[in-house]
């Protein structure tokens, strides 16, 4: 039997996650299990400047706030939007964002947050559109002290 009293949801919103969140669900107990939802912004976003097309320091300044920006409202939607569904079953919640690499951030707040449990959504399949978002899954097999879970895709 899975403790899956503190589980740890990997989610930023893609149908991945959406699928990682379905099973978590599945695998929460009311009143028993409290989900912490870990968002991470990966550090790819640190190179978004613009540079090819943006010819000087301001305007790059002013993008690179608006791209921060944007990624601001996403991550605060994001977490309120699964705060209330886990609201609707009962299910304790807590999130955690970060900015790093995914793989590395999850070790850590599996960690830190004391994780029974991990759950993350499977990569997209090639040719569906989104965000591909990449986890080392090399390194959190090495690194990850609690068990894992990908989702799956449905057949």
């Amino acid at each position: 039997m899975l403790n899956t009293q503190t589980l740890l949801l990997a989610h930023h919103g893609t149908a991945g996650a959406l699928l990682a969140e379905a099973l978590a669900f599945d695998l929460a107990v009311p009143g028993q299990t409290r989900i912490v939802h870990l968002l991470v912004v990966p550090d790819l976003w640190a190179g978004m400047q613009g540079d090819d097309w943006l010819n000087n320091a301001s305007t790059r300044d002013t993008f690179g706030s608006y791209v921060e920006g944007l990624l601001e409202k996403d991550v605060a939607e994001q977490l309120r939007a699964l705060q209330a569904r886990c609201a609707e079953r009962g299910i304790a919640y807590k999130s955690v964002a970060r900015y790093g690499d995914p793989a590395e951030c999850l070790i850590e707040t599996a960690q830190q947050e004391g994780a029974t449990l991990a759950v993350i959504g499977p990569p997209r399949p090639k040719g569906k559109p989104g965000y591909r978002s990449r986890m080392n899954l090399e390194l959190l097999v090495r690194k990850l002290a609690v068990p894992l879970i990908v989702a799956n895709h449905p057949q």
